[in-house]
Order: C-alpha cells, then sequence, then structure tokens
C-alpha cells in the first residue's frame, strides 16, 4: 500500500522519468529537482526504460515490487515441506519431536510450520451462537451468585498493591455473596449482599426476588440456574416455586453459556459496580449497590434492547 505522503507516488515517478527521458536532464540534476537521491532517479528511469507499451501506459512499471527474492536456493524442497506438514497434522508434535523424525534443523522445521500457519495447533471450531429470548417478561428469569472479597483498604484491583500487613492477613475478612435474578425478556435485575450461599439464604433472597418482580407487574413462571448444591437439593427453594406454580430449569453441566444473561450480567455488574470506583472499604461498595442497580434498571442504556432501559420493556411501561 503506497504511503499517503510518500514523496514519489507512481505519478510522482512518472515526472521524475519525465525530466531525464523527456527533458533531457542528468540523473544528478533531477534528483535535486525531486529531492531524491541519485540512484532513486536511476531505479525508476531504468525500469522505464525495460517496459514494453503496454506497462507504460498503465504505469505497472511504476508500481512497487514485492520484496520476496526473485530465487531462495536454501529454501526446503517442497516435498520435505509437506513431510513436515503431514508429521505435524499425524502427530500434533512440536518442531523438536518432528526434526527427529525427518532428519531437519529445529530451526528449519519451525520455519516450515510458520511459512504454511501449522506452528500453533488449530483451535476447534466454535459453536455457532445460540440467542434466544422469551417474549415476555416473566416467562424465564435467570439466577446466579457471584463472590466478592471484603476489604478494609482498597485492594489491588484498583491499586496494584499486593501487600499485606500481619494483621490484615490474621484478619480473614472473608468474602460477601452477590444474589443476583435477570428477566430474560426485560433484562430487569435484582440483586441482594449476603454472607453467604447457603440453602437457607438462596431460598429467601428468591422469595424477595419474586416480590420484588411482582411489584413491577411481573409474574414469573420459570427460574434458571446452574447446578449448584443450593440450586439443586434445596428443598425449601423447591418447595417456594412449587407453591408458586413456577417450573425450576437447570442448565447442562459445564455449559454456562446456557444461563448467559446471568453470566453476563455478573460481568457487568463487576465492571461497572464493584471494581469501577475506588471503594475505602467493601462496607462503601455495599452502600453503593442500590442507587447502581436502580441506575441499571431505570436509566442504563441496554445494547440487547435497543439501547433502550429494562424498564422500558415492563409491562406498566
Amino acid at each position: 500500500m503506497q504511503h499517503p505522503n510518500a514523496r514519489l507516488t507512481p505519478r510522482g515517478r512518472l515526472e521524475l522519468v519525465k525530466l531525464v527521458v523527456e527533458e533531457g536532464r542528468t540523473f544528478r540534476a533531477a534528483a535535486a529537482a525531486r529531492k531524491v537521491s541519485v540512484s532513486t532517479v536511476w531505479e525508476w528511469v531504468s525500469r522505464w526504460r525495460q517496459a514494453g507499451a503496454a506497462e507504460r501506459a498503465s504505469l505497472a512499471c511504476l508500481a512497487d515490487r514485492r520484496s520476496r527474492p526473485h530465487r531462495r536456493p536454501r529454501v526446503l524442497p517442497p516435498l520435505e515441506q509437506a513431510r513436515i506438514l503431514l508429521a505435524r497434522r499425524r502427530s500434533g508434535w512440536g518442531p523438536r519431536l518432528i526434526a527427529g523424525e525427518t532428519g531437519h534443523p529445529h530451526s528449519t522445521v519451525w520455519k516450515v510450520l510458520r511459512r504454511h500457519g501449522a506452528s500453533r495447533v488449530a483451535r476447534p471450531a466454535r459453536e455457532p451462537a445460540c440467542r434466544y429470548e422469551w417474549p415476555c417478561p416473566g416467562d424465564l428469569v435467570h439466577m446466579d451468585v457471584a463472590r466478592y472479597a471484603r476489604f478494609t483498604r482498597p485492594g489491588h484491583a484498583v491499586t496494584g498493591d499486593r501487600t499485606k500487613s500481619g494483621a490484615e492477613k490474621r484478619a480473614g475478612v472473608g468474602y460477601e455473596y452477590a444474589h443476583a435474578m435477570v428477566d430474560d425478556h426485560s433484562r430487569l435485575a435484582y440483586v441482594e449482599l449476603l454472607p453467604d450461599e447457603r440453602a437457607q439464604s438462596v431460598s429467601a433472597f428468591t422469595r424477595r426476588a419474586l416480590a420484588f418482580f411482582a411489584r413491577h407487574g411481573i409474574r414469573v413462571r420459570r427460574v434458571m440456574s446452574d447446578n449448584a448444591w443450593a440450586y439443586t437439593h434445596n428443598r425449601s427453594l423447591a418447595t417456594l416455586l412449587a407453591a408458586r406454580g413456577i417450573r425450576h430449569l437447570r442448565t447442562r453441566p459445564y455449559r454456562p453459556r446456557t444461563n448467559g444473561k446471568a453470566e453476563r450480567f455478573i460481568q457487568t455488574l463487576l465492571r461497572d459496580w464493584a471494581y469501577a470506583v475506588r471503594y475505602e472499604t467493601s462496607h462503601h461498595r455495599t452502600l453503593a449497590l442500590t442507587p447502581w442497580l436502580d441506575y441499571y434498571n431505570q436509566r442504563r442504556p441496554h445494547g440487547a434492547l435497543g439501547h433502550q432501559p429494562p424498564a422500558s420493556r415492563l409491562p406498566a411501561a
């Protein structure tokens, strides 16, 4: 690609050639007029004189050429390169093991693999994205939990300082857990910070979350969670959902994308709330959760909703 500020574009090279060919100037005089070296003038005039009429008319003779050499006498023969690539596909070995099998130096094998784009094992093809959205609010609500460390001073995530005093290590301030529910259709979210993720806490959180959605005119019909013990072996949760006619759906093992809306909301929670501000203590971070959640539900533009907030899809909106 020609540099936009290059001194000699193909048209500029043509003007340089005309100074010698048509006006009869010397190479040195033409170089001084165009402010280039004498060797540059010699190169483009020589190409012009050796070119045919068609190349001159299209200025092909004044275009940049590939920097690849015309001859490479030391390059490995194509048959030997094919042997190396075949060994790579068959065994998956690296350059050193392939060098031992083929008898070529390690550096040669590495260059062959790199030249053919086989220096790294190809990644398996990713499954196509399966995007879905239930038609009405409450048809499906995603549930998940995230763990956040408590702290008495700003941590390394915002300061970069990983040092701790002995007193801080012995204090053991522990963790707090952000339990979250997100409506599949409207993306309306409800979050609570609790001291644990045990069955009793999960059930109490679910009861309060269902009441939150009910206040916004949403009747929950299905709840999806992962296969955590507090969800799948929680009798009080099963009783609560059964009493309200709510079906409990579980994700397939090792398939977090099934619960993707909750997973994505947790990432947003982490970026926009937990790490967005340098909090002095975790207590200050907790105090900021309710205002942030109100902003998320009522005013924050959401890319999947046409850059409208979740509140725009509520039944009363």
